[in-house]
């Protein structure tokens, strides 16, 4: 009883102080040592952090370290070169400044998927839609919804072969690759983006029958990026074809290892080699290390003789990459000392028989609450994978449940709860555009929370009666 109450008690703490602002660094150990001090093991405070909260985020790091990092100095490397904003204005001219909204989902969409971080396309995007807004007289608050709905939800979770982190954590855990179900990921990523432009449209269609236009705001409020804008100078300008060619190859060489080059391979000498690894686990992973490696290599060598400061930016996306990496682990490593602990077995169990004949549902459940628990859909994630996982893998095998579905049930399921108002995306989106929760965050709930549950549940009905696909 002791034990269930402290981590339902440490699990409340870490929730509030992250809303508090607190980094999840140095929050994570501390609940942690605290559920086992309140569990009553004073003894065993010091190793659980030492030997169980340490081991669970290297493992974490060993396994993801490499996808974080690539993936920072990718993002980096698109903003810097100035392939974002060229990206971007294409896409605006083609569409049209009445079409801001759209305009503004579709370019976060483009680049979120094509690897870039949602907090690069954040910081990157959010000068354009501002002026976009502006100039159409559209509710400068709907501009964290419009940039949430295109960088946190269906290329975030949904779209098959996204190289988000959030669609590469499930794969050692369920032998798949990033794209697993592709047409149930396209059928919820289609919801989303649909549902969520609708929504949007409305309430700017609203506004305006209301006589509410982009509003007076004060632009010091805003949270300035240090994306570096000088290299879109007149002189150093790049091209649409240029900027997207590096978005195409990560997609397209993931693709292309992923059903044609790994499947043609024999890897018995390897296996001989390293007897312990689990190939099978590790090929999804590989694809995305090498499509983002290229895809840098690509684009530095395209923009060859006009970077700015080529060595500031490779630096500045490495250094972009250990945070994320190090908060994700540590609420692993969290994870990992709850799981240790005997009141984890009631949770466990409640979890696991909540829906024993279909597990699609259970993990559901179990990711988004985490996802909403920790503000964080990776580390949600991550978390209910690194303790229940492997139980999700053998009751879909046992229920004849592809574990591709799967996967891709628990990675839209953590795209649910994870934008609670205590949300790190949520609070930085809004320092980005100077707004608060007051002014924007209905909106953010409604295409990042609302409209995604109802898409992951789609997928499950789906799922459920016809089998993965």
């Amino acid at each position: 009883m002791f034990s269930t109450l402290a981590i339902i008690v440490t699990l409340l703490l870490l929730m509030f102080f992250a809303y508090r602002g607190y980094s999840v660094l140095i929050l994570a150990p501390i609940m942690a040592v605290l559920a086992v001090l309140l569990s009553g093991d004073f003894l065993s405070s010091i190793p659980a952090y030492t030997d169980v909260f340490m081991s669970a985020l290297s493992g974490f790091l060993l396994k993801f370290f490499p996808i974080f990092l690539l993936g920072a100095l990718f993002g980096r490397l698109i903003a810097d070169s100035g392939a974002a904003t060229a990206i971007a204005n294409t896409v605006v001219n083609k569409m049209g400044s009445d079409k801001a909204i759209l305009s503004v989902i579709m370019v976060c969409a483009i680049l979120t998927y094509g690897g870039v971080s949602l907090f690069v396309v954040a910081f990157a995007i959010y000068p354009i839609a501002k002026n976009l807004f502006k100039a159409a007289d559209i509710p400068k608050r709907l501009i964290p919804a419009a940039i949430a709905l295109g960088s946190f939800t269906f290329t975030m979770t949904a779209l098959p072969g996204t190289p988000a982190i959030q669609n590469a954590i499930p794969i050692p855990y369920y032998n798949t690759n990033v794209f697993a179900a592709p047409i149930l990921g396209t059928i919820g990523a289609a919801i989303m983006f649909f549902a969520g432009w609708y929504w949007l449209q409305l309430r700017a269609n609203k506004a305006k029958l209301a006589g509410e236009g982009y509003g007076s705001h004060d632009d010091n409020l805003e949270q300035k990026g240090d994306i570096d804008h000088s290299q879109t100078s007149l002189d150093h300008q790049i091209s649409f074809t240029t900027a997207i060619i590096p978005l195409i190859l990560v997609i397209a060489l993931n693709a292309l290892l992923t059903y044609v080059v790994f499947p043609s391979l024999d890897f018995s000498a390897l296996q001989a080699q390293y007897p312990d690894l689990n190939i099978q686990g590790s090929l999804g992973l590989w694809s995305i290390i090498i499509a983002l490696l290229v895809a840098c290599t690509a684009l530095v060598i395209l923009r060859i003789g006009h970077w700015h400061n080529l060595k500031k930016s490779i630096n500045r996306g490495t250094y972009d990459s250990m945070l994320p990496i190090f908060n994700t682990a540590s609420e692993v490593g969290y994870g990992a000392v709850i799981a240790s602990l005997a009141g984890f077995i009631i949770i466990r169990d409640s979890i696991l028989n909540l829906t024993p004949d279909n597990p699609l549902i259970s993990e559901a459940v179990a990711m988004t609450t985490l996802a909403g628990i920790t503000g964080s859909s990776s580390g949600g994630l991550s978390i209910a994978l690194s303790t229940l996982g492997e139980s999700y893998y053998k009751m879909a095998l046992a229920t004849g449940i592809d574990p591709e579905l799967m996967h891709r049930v628990a990675v839209m399921a953590a795209g649910g709860l994870d934008t609670l108002p205590h949300s790190g995306a949520v609070i930085t989106l809004l320092a980005i555009c100077g707004l608060t929760h007051k002014q924007s965050y209905l909106n953010i709930a409604m295409v990042t929370m609302g409209i995604p549950l109802i898409a992951t549940t789609v997928v499950i009905v789906l799922g459920t009666l016809f089998g993965s696909f």
